[in-house]
């Protein structure tokens, strides 16, 4: 029974992250598809290009909210089973970044083969709102600091792999000094790895210069190349 009962939360923390909120948000706002704009994900960060400030304000803290909820509900229905809570987290960030219901079928230009693909976002929002599922009080930590790197650095590729970087430090911590149960620990591990491998053309960017700016940052080098039209325009 309580097998049966972990299948079925891990699926739901998948379904439930898969929702695509990005795409509702910018398609009510806008009418337009977020899958047709900037980076084509339907995270945070290109809602705010779609659609304006607020509205991706409201879908990043919809998706923390939707990779939480499955995790709270596994710690409520289970609440020992650690790992089920874990893997709860980690399901809702994978259906966050591979969505069942952004599927599309690609064909290869090349060998003219059909491939499926799940679009999804970059997991940043949701590995934060899984890691909340665990602990709570852990959004006042990587919260503001991820927002620091955000608008700081000025690059929403950093700041989502700091998310997972955090997640990983909060939860060894917790572990080794309050007795936070060591599985937990292995969370943010996991998400770091789909986080990176969702963002392998950002870090290419990242190697050579070429990654989108966000924020203040994306403002001044735009001002900047209008104020000098023979500036390069590769960033």
């Amino acid at each position: 029974m309580q097998s049966t009962l972990s299948v079925l939360l891990v699926l739901i923390g998948y379904i439930v992250g898969a929702v695509p909120v990005g795409l509702v948000v910018v398609r009510l706002r806008t009418g337009l598809d977020v899958r047709t704009v900037g980076s084509g994900r339907s995270g945070a960060t290109n809602v705010i290009r779609a659609a304006g400030f607020w509205p991706g304000f409201a879908t990043g803290w919809l998706d923390v909210l939707k990779a939480a909820l499955p995790v709270w509900l596994a710690v409520w229905l289970l609440p020992e089973a650690y790992w089920v809570h874990t893997l709860c987290g980690v399901a809702a960030v994978l259906g966050h970044n591979y969505s069942i219901f952004l599927r599309e079928t690609v064909t290869d230009p090349h060998s003219g083969r059909v491939r499926l693909v799940l679009r999804g976002g970059a997991g940043g929002a949701a590995t934060l709102g899984g890691a909340m599922g665990l602990w709570p009080l852990c959004v006042l930590i990587i919260f503001p600091l991820g927002a620091l790197i955000y608008f700081g650095i000025g690059y929403a590729s950093v700041a989502t792999l700091s998310i997972g970087i955090m997640s990983i430090l909060i939860m060894v911590w917790r572990a080794v000094t309050l007795g936070m149960p060591w599985e937990y620990t292995l969370y943010g591990g996991m998400c770091l790895i789909l986080q990176v491998y969702a963002l392998r053309p950002n870090l290419k960017r990242l190697m050579n210069g070429t990654e989108r700016l966000v924020g203040w940052r994306a403002k001044r080098h735009s001002g900047t190349l209008t104020a000098d039209p023979g500036a390069s325009t590769k960033e």
